[in-house]
This record gives C-alpha cells, structure tokens and sequence, in this order.
C-alpha cells in the first residue's frame, strides 16, 4: 500500500488530491479490488475496495432498516433513518474510533462509495425527470403562481435581511459571511419533486390541497432554479477567481437545445415503437440506458453534476404508460430502494456534528431559521389571500417548508465547491432533518381531505325517489372488464325522458411513471382527450350507450391518475362535486368462466373500502358474474331480466330497495322482493325499532305490487340464520341479479353466526355470502351513508308515533 498523502499539495509532486476536505488520500495498487486469499491464511478482505463496499452497503442497510423501525411510528420518513444512519456511522458518533474508521470507511472506500452513490442519485433523477410532466405548469392557475412566488421571494426578503444585519452587527469570519447569501438561496427552495413525493407519503397527492401544492412547487422551483444556477456560478467564480466559468452557462443552454430538438425526437420515436400493453423491448431499454449515461458525461464536461443532463433527458419522456412507466419499472427498485440511501448515508456520513460551534452556529441557524420563517409566512399569508381555508392554508405552508432530496444534492455539491462550510452544511441538514420531522406528523394531524365530503349533507335513492329528482349515479371504471355490467345496471336503472339519469364516469388509473396525481375531463371543447389508450376504450363504450339514450342518459367523462392509498379521494370528491346519488364501484374479485376466482386484486379492495366509509352518498358494490351465469343483457330485451331484492330490514335494505323499485318500472326487468322476517317478537319492540319504518315501507310496497305481472313480492319468515341462507339458497338458479343492503345488525335471529366465515367483510354479512363461489348471479350490496341531522330528526318522529299509537292501542 502506498504512504497516506495529505490532500491539497501539488499533484506535480506525484501527490493525487482526494475529494474531501481536510482528509487523507490513500493511493492503493491497481489490482487491490478483489480479495484473492483466505483469512484462514491470514488475509485481510477489507483490505481491498471491493469487499469494503459490501460491507459498507450491508452496514448501512441494516443499521438504516433498523433505525427506520423505530422512527416509522413517529411518521418519518426512511429518508431521515438513512440520514441519522450517515450521522452515527460518520465523525459524529461511531468514526471517532479510528480503528472502526480505518476499517469500514477509509478515504478510497468511501471516494468508490460515493461514485456508487453518485450513479444511483443520477438515475433517481433521471426517474423523477420522466415522472415530470412539463406541461402542468400551465395548469397552475394565478393562485398556485402567486403562492410559490410569494413564499420564494419572502424566503429570499427575510433570510436577506438576517444577512444583511448580521453582516452589521456581529464580526465573524469571511468565509461564513460570504456563504450566508448562498444559503438564504437554499432556503428559498421547494422542489417539485421534494414536494410531490411527501405529498405522496402522506397520502394527500390528489387532495385539494396535495394538488394546490404540486403547482406551487413547481412555480417555485422555476423561480429557485435559476436563481441557485446563477448565483452557483457567482459563488464558483467568487473563491476560485475563475470567471471563465460564467462562460459554461452558454454551453449548458446549447446542451439544453441538443437534448430537445435531437433527443426529444429520437426518444419520441422510440416510444412509438412500443406495442400497446406490451413490456419494453430489451433493446430499447438499453438505448435509453445508453443516452442516460452519455448525458450524464457531457453534464460532467460541462462542470455541472451528471444528474443535470439525466434530469433534463427524463424530462422530454413522455410520463406514464407505455415509455415512462416501463422505464419507472425497471429503474424504481434499483436506483431508489438500491442505490439513493447510500446517497442519503454519505450526507449524513459527511455531517459533522462536532464541527458546529460558538458564535458563527449561531449566526448561521439565525439565517437558516429566517429563511424557513420567510417561506411559511410567505405562503400562509398568501394562501389566505387566495381564499384558501385558515387549516389548509397551515398544512400548505408547512408542506412548502419541506426539504429532501433535490435540496440535498444542492448541499452536498455546494460543500464540495467549498461555497458552504463543514459548520454550515450539518446546520444545514440538522435543520431540514428538525423541521421536515416535524411537518409530516403536523400535516397529518391538521389536514385530512374527508372532512370535506364527510360534514355536507349525504345524498341517497330513497330521498331522491321522494323528491322526484333525477338520479345521478357516479361509475367507477379500473378496466375495460369492468364496462359491460355497468352499462347493463345503468340501463336496468330505468332511464326515461320523465326521469332521466345523469352518469359520471371516473376511469381509475394507479399513479405510474407520473410524479403528481391529476384528475380531467375526458372530453375538452367537445374533444376526447384521454391520458392512456384503455380510457379512450372506455370513454368510447359510455358514449356510444348515451347517444342511443339521448334525452334519457347525461353523461361526463373523468380520468383520475392517483396512488391506490388515496384514490377514494377523487372519487369522493367528484361526487360530491356534481351532487352525485349512489357511486358504483366494481368488486375487486374476477371470476373465470367455470365460476372459481380467477384475480384478486388488493388494491381496488383498498379503494372499495374507503369509498364505502368515507363517500358523500350511497354506495353500490357490483360482484359482476356474466361471464358465467350466460344472463341475457337488458339491454338485449330478448327476454326478461331478473332482479331479486332480499330485504330483512334497516337502512341500507330501505337504500336497496329504492334502487330495486326504480328498476321495477324498466319493461324488460322482473323484480322479486323477498321480506325475510324473524319469527317472533313483541309488538311493543317491533313498534318502537327500525322495523316499523320497514313495515311501512314493505305493507305499501306489496299492496302496489297485487296489481303488476312482472313485480313477485314473497314475505318468509325464518327463525334464525339457517332459515335466512336456505331463503337465499332457494332463490339461487331464478335470478340474474341480487339486491341487498349492506348493514345488518349482527345480533337479529336472521344474521347471527353469520360472520364466523366472513371473507369481505366489506360487503356485509347477507353480501359476503352472496359473493361466494356457490352463487353464480351477479351481486350489488348498496349502503346508504348515516342519516343526517334533518333525517334523524324525521326518525325520531317516526318513532314518536309508534310509541304513541302502542299507548292509544292499549
């Protein structure tokens, strides 16, 4: 091994300087990569780069998955564990023992670290280039412009008046002095990409405020991104007296020019040779690898980091399927769960806590704290300007204030170019680790997208069939599977010039390839604009149906991109939106021809249940079994469609049969309502229980069912649960479609016991049932959302007169 040499001398000595600041350089032999003997015979194996890097990587992953585990219950996020794994394993804490230092971070083990670190970081950009939609910027609208640039300037006003006293009142050294500006500069930064993946943590990417954020940042980051660049050629120039670097913005904006006007073409190309629905071809993976790469060279060329060219090049990909999300595909698990912690664990591995006192920390927290102050005030201020909610207006303010992995790189790059200092750079990280800590369990707290939606007044069938409003009925769509038995209940939903329905279809796409969330009209100035080639299909499906039912069916197109996690959000706030009676959402069971489950699919079951708890209105679950039970259309009118409504009482059974009375009105539908009873009760509880209202109901109904041949109205009565599954049973081959109520309260005679085999608990206990392999027709369990106040009130006026009529009958 070659003697240790001291960074910082001449390499005309033969001394070669090393990348670090105050540190020592060892030179190794060429072949000193891989360990070739046996520690049996007394080798060292992390005497040699190659092991040292493994061990390197198996330390950080396991002291970094560790860390997580404990501070994932405070809602961190792995990017703090991996920077706090740096931290521990860096100066601070562990590589005080020289012995631990020598051994698992010695200077050529880390300079190779951090050329790994330094690929991965440049792929990772790569990846959020090409998540990065450019033409949301347009989108953005006067409030989200006025926002960003309001947070970034009072984020520049405030840290510049900070340095301005400072630089006034308290004498400390140049060097710290000079750096204040560059990081008021940092200070003022929200990234786009920072921005969106928090969003997306938290679950709020396609909330109301999670959107009004996505296009602040991104008014934010265009102003942020050409004040650093300047300003980081000023401060390059300014402590290395090398003023010819101004000259390589010129070469950069020719750079720019290449990679749109010749790459962008190229790539374009590329995406078009892509099949539809068909994985990317190896060779085409490889090119775009290969272009990656050459960007990043050139960037290097240019004196600007490799992720510049590689971010630049992701940003002329088209987003999303097929290009975009191949490539996410591919590249997510290696370069993001791989490669960028070990990024994060260098920052931390280059934060010296020990490096930090006196007066000038001081001085330099003052300046950083004005900064974040200036951004929050800034934003909150005009926010509430902006007539945006006092709450939401906080949770966006403390959104803004967030810092990650753009911010990061702007630290680390400006350390190594010597702008900041070793002081300044941990208070830089040490701040942004306390503040963004701090955020995400506030903002989870403060904001939470269903209040808006939960606290209006709930819609349902059996209110709109009283008022003799039109229904209007939201369709949710994750796959062209998914259209034929929708289109089938729309038109067993009985639309007439007299009562006509209005539907709004929301095709569900899950967030690939994209950075943020987006929810749009399919339909733009009379044009169909769609966002994949599967919501054109769709799109096209709806509209043909309205057209052939014009004047009885309205219809609007949405699409919404959107993380599983959150996805109900869209499709609760679209309904309440357009005042929308009952969602319909498919179940998330598929069922092969022969009737056994052929796809399962866990997320759209996610979607399903926070639909059903959190929806604006009443919600329909269809267990869609054409495939198998060979039922003619409704839309055919070849022959009757049979429709059976099972109704033991409550709530969502009065909801169900609202719809199953619409449809009783259809020429082509036969409905039988089926009332299964319990055997015995008292008069006085029968009076003084939901059971009255439900009485009510069934007596009237059955009465005006004498007299029409295509309604069968059967009233049984049962003793216990056994009784209730033979009813169902007996009904089992004479249907097409089944009707049932969500809710049912477990400890009637007619349900108990029925959960113990519960699989979709979702469904409730009579709907669970239903949607087992045993039946082969089609479900829809409806629910009807908890009354409000007004119909809480006319209940307990119901009841009132049940108890006042028992009292009279006594």
């Amino acid at each position: 091994m070659a003697p240790e040499i001291k960074t910082g001398l001449s390499s005309a000595s033969g001394i070669v300087p090393g990348p670090y600041h105050n540190e020592s350089m060892v030179c190794e032999f060429a072949q000193r990569t891989n360990f070739q003997g046996s520690i049996w015979l007394g080798g060292q194996p992390l005497g040699y780069s190659t092991p040292v890097l493994m061990a390197q990587f198996i330390l950080i992953f396991i002291v970094s998955r560790l860390l997580y585990i404990f501070l994932k219950p405070l809602k961190q996020s792995p990017m703090s564990a991996q920077i706090i794994t740096g931290i521990i394993m860096g100066p601070s804490v562990l590589a005080q023992d020289k012995r631990y230092a020598e051994i698992i971070l010695p200077p050529d083990g880390r300079l190779v670290l951090g050329t790994v670190a330094d690929v991965g970081f440049m792929l990772h950009l790569f990846l959020l280039g090409v998540q990065t939609d450019t033409s949301m910027l347009k989108q953005a609208g006067k409030k989200a412009a006025l926002i960003g640039s309001t947070g970034f300037a009072m984020a520049y006003i405030l840290g510049g008046l900070a340095w301005f006293a400072i630089s006034h009142i308290v004498v400390i050294d140049d060097k710290i002095l000079t750096s204040l500006p560059f990081i008021v500069t940092l200070n003022s930064i929200s990234s786009f990409p920072v921005i969106t993946s928090l969003l997306a943590d938290l679950n709020i990417l396609n909330s109301e405020i999670g959107r009004l954020a996505t296009f602040t940042s991104m008014v934010c980051d265009l102003w942020s991104y050409f004040g650093s660049l300047i300003l980081f050629k000023i401060g390059v120039a300014l402590h290395t007296t090398e003023w010819g670097l101004m000259w390589s913005s010129a070469w950069i904006v020719a750079y720019v020019i290449v990679i749109v006007f010749v790459l962008r073409p190229l790539v374009f190309w590329m995406a078009k040779q892509m099949p539809e629905g068909k994985p990317m071809k190896e060779s085409h993976f490889m090119s775009i690898m290969v272009i990656v790469l050459g960007c990043g060279f050139f960037s290097e060329v240019l004196g600007q980091h490799s992720g510049l060219g590689s971010f630049m090049l992701g940003m002329i990909i088209p987003d999303g399927p097929p290009l975009g999300e191949s490539l996410v595909y591919k590249l997510e698990a290696m370069s993001t769960g791989l490669l960028l912690p070990v990024k994060f664990v260098l920052t931390g591995l280059n934060t010296n806590l020990l490096s930090i006192e006196g007066t000038s920390a001081m001085v330099v927290e003052i300046t950083i704290i004005s900064g974040y102050l200036g951004k929050f005030l800034g934003t909150l201020l005009t926010a509430l300007y902006s007539s945006v909610r006092f709450q939401d207006a906080l949770s966006l303010s403390l959104i803004m204030c967030c810092k990650g992995i753009v911010d990061i790189a702007l630290y680390c790059a400006w350390k190594d170019e010597g702008v900041v200092g070793r002081q300044e750079f941990a208070l830089l990280i040490i701040t942004m680790l306390i503040v963004t800590g701090m955020v995400r369990p506030l903002v989870r707290y403060l904001y939470d997208p269903s209040k808006r939606y939960m606290v209006r007044t709930r819609s349902n069938i059996l209110r709109s069939h009283d008022q003799n409003t039109d229904l209007r009925i939201l369709v949710c769509v994750h796959n062209e599977d998914n259209v034929p038995p929708i289109i089938n209940l729309l038109e067993a939903s009985n639309p007439t010039k007299q009562s006509p329905i209005s539907v709004f279809v929301l095709n569900l796409l899950e967030l690939k390839g994209r950075a943020a969330a987006i929810l749009v009209p399919n339909y733009r100035r009379g044009k169909l604009v769609t966002t994949a080639g599967n919501s054109k299909h769709i799109a096209n499906a709806f509209t043909y149906y309205a057209q052939h039912n014009q004047s009885r069916v309205t219809l609007q197109h949405f699409t919404a991109v959107a993380p599983f996690a959150s996805m109900h959000d869209d499709v609760c706030m679209l309904a309440l939106d357009k005042g929308v009676t009952i969602v319909i959402v498919p179940f998330h069971k598929h069922w092969t021809i022969d009737g056994t489950v052929g796809a399962i699919f866990p997320s759209i079951r996610t979607v399903n249940r926070n639909v059903i708890n959190k929806a604006p209105c009443s919600v329909g679950v269809l267990v869609d079994r054409t495939s198998i039970s060979g039922s003619w259309s409704v839309l055919t009118g070849q022959s009757l469609f049979r429709v059976a409504l099972l109704f033991l009482g409550g709530a969502d059974d009065r909801e169900a049969f609202a719809y199953a009375r619409r449809m009783a009105d259809h020429p082509y539908v036969m409905l039988t309502v089926v009332w299964v009873r319990p055997w015995a009760h008292s008069k006085l509880s029968k009076e003084l229980s939901d059971t009255f209202v439900d009485d009510e109901l069934m007596n009237e109904f059955k009465d005006n069912a004498m007299s029409k041949e295509r309604i069968v109205f059967k009233e049984e009565i049962v003793e216990d649960a056994e009784g209730t599954t033979r009813v169902i049973h007996s009904m089992e081959s004479a249907h097409d479609l089944f009707i049932v109520g969500r809710y049912h309260d477990l400890e009637s005679p007619l349900t108990s016991g029925l959960t113990e085999w519960s699989e979709s608990p979702e469904l409730g206990v009579i709907g669970d049932m239903l949607a087992t392999w045993d039946f082969r027709f089609s479900v829809l369990v409806v629910q009807q959302q908890p009354a409000t106040n007004l119909l809480r009130f006319l209940k307990i006026l119901l009841l009132l007169k049940g108890v006042i009529q028992v009292i009279f009958d006594q």
